[in-house]
């Protein structure tokens, strides 16, 4: 039997690796360090509206003990937005909050997932005629479009490649890799419905076709109400897009109407991502992960706006270039719809 000698040097390295790490207790972020403006500087929400949050989601979130140092409620929650403000790598948020990096990684999920869940209550299409009858108002107001609950559109979320033999599925038409999310915008900028689990190379309108969005509105759950979109979606009686050639005046009007009106959901994506740098500068995490990032900065959006925490922006770009106009055929019963709102609203005004 062959003998191996073990070397001072190889002793002395399992030495060292027995060894283990002292825990230390960093000091973490206290709620009352901050004024308010330092604080919705650092974490994007008043403190009105992070307590508020805190008491739906406390209970999810909480450590079954207080011992070994425990992560308190409020600070794995404000560790969370730190993260969503800030984009940054989890060791940054990690160092901030004075917690290992491994920790930040399990709260942020943890924080997300609870957040993530509150989605039925505060994302949802209108359910009762006084519902969309406001919404279809509140619209109204902008640019006389009537009848409107809602301005659909697709985002890209950018993320490192995933990885696996279906990674190049996720590289979108700006050659980065991106999921692409779908949300319906109301008036007041608030996300009405969304879908993020495409990848980037997906165009908009096949996710719509596989959305239950679309079920709902094929078989009459809004009754004459519709939304509007850009010219990559198709035409039709739910579903209004812009003239490719107007020609008569109250055709021009229609057109400008309609693009005032979807502008809606380009401001939307423009304080959603100002609001939530980490959906604009991109995400290093699993995708089941990022997924419930993306749903919980969407409710935090909605929680935001409902108690009037206000986030603006003097300037926004437009989130996505108009598909392709060609790319789908117009539905008969789509032009009878537009033309109608063309003849017999838009050539009164």
């Amino acid at each position: 039997m062959e003998n191996f000698e073990t070397t001072s040097s190889d002793s002395s390295d399992q030495e060292v690796r027995s060894i283990r790490r002292k825990k230390v207790y960093r000091k973490r972020v206290d709620l009352q360090k901050y004024d308010d403006i330092d604080f919705f500087d650092r974490f994007r929400l008043k403190k009105e509206t992070v307590l508020h949050l805190l008491q739906e989601i406390e209970d999810a979130i909480k450590m079954p003990t207080n011992r070994g140092g425990c992560i308190t409620p409020i600070q794995q929650l404000l560790l969370t937005l730190r993260f969503y403000a800030t984009g940054n790598m989890l060791i940054t948020v990690a160092d901030f909050m004075g917690v290992s990096e491994a920790s930040a990684s399990r709260i942020v999920k943890r924080v997300s997932r609870a957040i993530a869940s509150r989605s039925q209550k505060y994302i949802k299409m209108p359910e009762t005629e006084a519902e969309m009858e406001e919404i279809a108002e509140n619209f109204y107001k902008i640019a006389s479009f009537p009848r409107v609950i809602g301005a659909i559109d697709c985002t890209l979320i950018r993320i490192d490649s995933p990885g696996g033999n279906d990674a190049e599925i996720f590289r979108c038409r700006k050659s980065f890799f991106a999921l692409n999310v779908q949300t319906v915008s109301d008036a007041k900028l608030k996300i009405r419905n969304i879908v993020c689990r495409w990848p980037g190379s997906v165009h908009d309108q096949t996710i719509f076709n596989n959305s239950l969005l679309k079920y709902n509105f094929e078989n009459n759950a809004f009754g004459s109400y519709i939304l509007i979109g850009d010219s990559g979606y198709a035409l039709k009686k739910y579903l209004m897009t812009k003239l490719q050639q107007p020609r008569t005046p109250a055709e021009n009007l229609y057109n400008e109407s309609i693009i005032r009106t979807r502008n809606t959901v380009e401001r939307q994506y423009g304080v959603w991502k100002r609001r939530f740098p980490v959906l604009k500068f991109g995400m290093r995490l699993q995708l089941d992960t990022i997924r419930l990032i993306i749903v919980a900065t969407a409710v935090l959006h909605n929680i935001a706006i409902d108690m009037n925490d206000i986030f603006t922006i003097e300037n926004f770009e437009e989130e996505e270039l108009e598909d392709n106009p060609q790319l789908f055929a117009n539905a008969v019963n789509g032009e009878y719809v537009r033309n109608l709102l063309i003849s017999q609203h838009f050539a009164r005004l």
